[in-house]
């Protein structure tokens, strides 16, 4: 697909970001209500739905470490890697919670969104690729016009 807009993977990633920590943030809050709760009821201990909030809490910020690290990449041809596999792990996530719980459907708005802008991003990414290899860089000018003064 030809986009004339080009869109950098950084923007992915910050959205990825975004979208990660409202998830994140969802979680916590209701991990700890469901905590609250299950302690004055049970007196203590941990409840499975405690448990599994906390989980998700957890993946979310790992995942948020890694979206940073991602965005310290410079090479096209890597981010064009981590965007398919982000934007394969954002489908899948919008397929199943179409599946599973479609009632929530503010995180199914949230992932679809996410999951059609990685889309995007990676089609505009690939015609940054095709565009670079038919320039040249700085340091091939700098030599061919080495090469040119000594012939």
């Amino acid at each position: 697909m030809n986009f004339k807009t080009k869109i950098k993977p950084k923007i992915s990633y910050y959205f990825s970001i975004l979208v990660s920590s409202i998830i994140l943030f969802y979680f916590t809050y209701k991990g700890v209500v469901a905590y609250i709760i299950h302690r004055e009821l049970y007196g203590g201990g941990l409840d499975t739905l405690v448990l599994l909030r906390a989980s998700i809490s957890g993946i979310m910020l790992l995942l948020i470490l890694l979206f940073i690290q991602f965005i310290k990449i410079p090479d096209l041809k890597s981010h064009r890697t981590i965007l398919r596999g982000i934007f394969i792990g954002w489908t899948s996530v919008f397929v199943i919670l179409i599946i599973v719980n479609l009632s929530s459907v503010y995180f199914v708005i949230l992932t679809g969104l996410v999951s059609l802008f990685s889309l995007i991003n990676l089609f505009s990414l690939e015609d940054q690729i095709k565009e670079e290899k038919n320039t040249l860089t700085e340091k091939e000018i700098y030599l061919l016009q080495q090469l040119a003064k000594k012939k």
